[in-house]
């Protein structure tokens, strides 16, 4: 079975990765020919942190134990912590996964990270805003012709989203791991997006017959 690892740090913004963990987890419109994939949690050490939200999450390993051997991909939630120095140590990681061709998929302050030590620089991405991108990046960050404004952008392994949008980052996540149907990716984004029944029935006609 293989692993999804999400970056858990202090005040983590609960809802940029609800959408993608609740599917990922539960598994429950993954298309037949989708294994099941584990979900676990790393972090700095195994002590536990405090999301934004005020839930309290005991990290199931430290990120120096993160096997690439089993990743189907790497998840780093945005959250205050990214504006310190404190973490090199899981950006060294997301740097091993790309040049595995493991994805990562980073939203809001996780992507200034990335353009922080130069990850964005050959991909197409995007972030919380250009003109802070570069400056949060400095030298480091090259990479601002491949910026694109858009809630999120999928680009080989590499998948980049803002804050403000969680539903099109699950989106991306679930595509880049072929994990639901063409129909059903269709559906379940235009349900959540549109919140209308006709795409709910979409959805559950997407789905194979039990």
């Amino acid at each position: 079975m293989k692993t999804v690892y999400v970056y858990v740090q202090d005040a983590l913004a609960d809802w940029e990765t609800g959408y993608a963990m609740a599917e990922l987890h539960s598994g429950r419109f993954f298309k037949p020919s989708a294994a099941p994939l584990c979900i676990k949690t790393c972090a700095l050490s195994r002590e536990s942190i405090v999301t934004m939200g005020g839930l309290r999450l005991l990290p199931d390993l430290t990120v120096d134990e993160i096997c690439l051997s089993d990743a189907a991909m790497l998840i780093l939630p945005g959250g205050d912590g990214w504006l310190t120095l404190q973490n090199e140590m899981i950006l060294e990681k997301a740097s091993a996964f790309l040049a595995a061709e493991i994805p990562i998929a980073a939203i809001c302050a996780a992507t200034l990270a990335l353009g922080r030590v130069g990850l964005l620089n050959h991909h197409r991405h995007t972030s919380i805003d250009l003109e802070f991108l570069r400056m949060m990046g400095g030298d480091a960050y090259s990479g601002s012709t491949l910026y694109e404004q858009q809630p999120a952008v999928l680009d080989g392994n590499l998948i980049t989203a803002a804050g403000t949008a969680p539903l099109e980052f699950a989106c991306h996540i679930f595509e880049r791991l072929a994990v639901f149907s063409p129909a059903t990716l269709d559906a379940w984004y235009l349900l959540h997006k549109e919140k209308r029944a006709e795409y709910y029935d979409a959805l559950m006609a997407s789905l194979p017959k039990r």
